[in-house]
């Protein structure tokens, strides 16, 4: 997905332009972000998902909060608006590397429209950046595939394409590989309750590259390995810890241990950002607690004129209590192997691999 109407992410030099992921498919309709505020309600309320496309976001959100300000800055203004992107979605990793770096760069400058230069030229330089990983990382997926077969079944879960990230994507990236390199591939796609990234956002991105493509519900996967032949599960991910335990969208761990049980190779799919070796194992991951609206009601999926989906949206009895942890944590013995733009290893070979690049 290269046309820039598919591209999540558009930095116009005076605002920033975010593709609504939460009205898609319905609709193409971008949001025109012009301050800090705007931005850390739009990465809050999933406007822009995917760990990659937040931490892109977030430092363009920076940007936004540099320019409106003149003069000289102080270390509790900076530290205020770092903070405050930093506390917009706590799980994903690529977000904090982000603010971290963007922390560094301006070591030793006070001035505010250097700032904002400064922290400009870095989201322009991660958009590159990740682009560059995603097709490497695409490429290096391809190897684990065999030569010899044409066509291959793959469940997915999430959404992990062009969408999520600065283009072409993570899991999806590789599929786009596989299917680049003469390979038939049809894709299964987990729903992935509450949000339906999968049955909104993936089956919208598979269909407008004419990947076939089947939306299952989460609770599919047994009995889809049951009765058909599925060569590979793959995903991407939020954040891994030093021992390969990896948190993803949830419900990845569920799939996890369905795979594991019929024998399917589980791949998951991350860039260098993802990995957080100061965290010895999954248990040390945050995990962000979302509404509850969320799961008892539909009431971001609206008809044009308006209207919910569902009357008033719910699909629950009022008053019903929900739990919405939107992660959920895959053990690393679940993990067949990470794909990466560094290339594929075992969960043991972690530590090893990232002091390499």
């Amino acid at each position: 997905m290269t046309h820039p109407e598919f591209l999540p992410i558009q930095w116009k030099s005076t605002h920033l332009e975010l593709l609504d992921q939460r009205i898609l498919p319905g609709k193409k309709e971008f949001l025109k972000i012009t301050t800090i505020e705007e931005t850390i309600l739009a990465i809050r309320e999933m406007a822009v998902r995917g760990a990659p496309a937040i931490a892109i976001t977030g430092v363009f959100g920076l940007t936004l909060g540099a320019k409106s300000r003149v003069g000289v800055a102080s270390a509790k203004e900076i530290d205020f608006l770092l903070t405050s992107v930093l506390e917009s979605r706590p799980t994903a990793v690529n977000l904090s590397y982000a603010i971290r770096e963007a922390k560094n760069r301006i070591q030793g400058i006070t001035d505010w429209s250097l700032i904002a230069n400064s922290w400009e030229s870095y989201g322009n330089e991660m958009v590159q950046l990740d682009l560059a990983a995603n097709k490497a990382l695409g490429e290096n997926g391809v190897s684990l595939f065999s030569k010899d077969q044409s066509e291959f079944h793959i469940i997915t879960h999430c959404n992990t394409g062009a969408l999520a990230t600065a283009g072409h994507g993570t899991a999806l990236g590789v599929i786009r590989s596989l299917r680049d390199s003469g390979k038939k591939v049809i894709v299964y796609a987990d729903e992935t309750r509450p949000f339906l990234q999968g049955s909104r956002l993936t089956a919208f991105e598979m269909m407008e590259e004419g990947i076939e493509c089947y939306i299952i519900t989460d609770g599919m996967s047994g009995w889809l390995m049951n009765h058909r032949k599925i060569d590979a599960v793959l995903v991407g991910c939020d954040r891994v810890a030093a021992n390969g335990d990896t948190a993803n969208k949830i419900g990845t761990y569920n799939l996890g241990i369905v795979a594991k049980e019929h024998g399917v190779p589980f791949y998951v799919c991350a860039t260098k950002d993802s990995f957080d070796l100061n965290l010895k194992t999954g248990d040390e991951i945050p995990i962000e607690m979302r509404k509850e609206a969320e799961v008892t009601q539909f009431d971001f999926l609206k008809t044009e004129d308006g209207k919910y989906l569902f009357p008033e949206g719910k699909t629950s009895p009022i008053g019903a209590r929900a739990l919405n942890p939107s992660f959920d944590v895959t053990k690393a013995h679940l993990i067949k192997n990470f794909i990466t733009e560094f290339g594929c290893f075992v969960p043991e070979e972690i530590s090893v691999r990232l002091k390499t690049v």
